[in-house]
C-alpha cells in the first residue's frame, strides 16, 4: 500500500510541477500580448521619441537666446537712433 501512495503522490507531484509550468507559459504569453497591445497603443497615438523631444526642446532654448540677444540689439540701436535725432 505504501507504494501506491508514493506513486500517487508522485503523480500529483508531477501534475502540480506540470499545471505551475503551464501557468508561468501562459503569465508569459500574456506579458507578451500585453506589451504588443502597448506598443501599438503608443504607436497610434503619434507621439515623440524622448530623444527627439530633447532635440527640438535644445532648439527652442537656442531660438529664444538669439531672440532675447536680437530684442537687446534692437533695443540698443533704437536708443543710438533716438540719440542722434536729437
Amino acid at each position: 500500500m505504501n507504494t501506491g501512495t508514493n506513486r500517487i503522490l508522485d503523480d500529483f507531484a508531477k501534475l502540480m510541477t506540470d499545471a505551475a509550468g503551464a501557468a508561468q507559459g501562459v503569465r508569459k504569453e500574456m506579458e507578451t500580448v500585453f506589451r504588443s497591445q502597448a506598443e501599438r497603443f503608443i504607436n497610434g497615438m503619434d507621439l515623440v521619441k524622448r530623444e527627439e523631444f530633447e532635440a527640438v526642446r535644445e532648439m527652442a532654448i537656442k531660438a529664444r537666446e538669439e531672440n532675447d540677444a536680437l530684442t537687446q540689439r534692437i533695443a540698443a540701436l533704437e536708443e543710438r537712433l533716438a540719440a542722434t535725432n536729437k
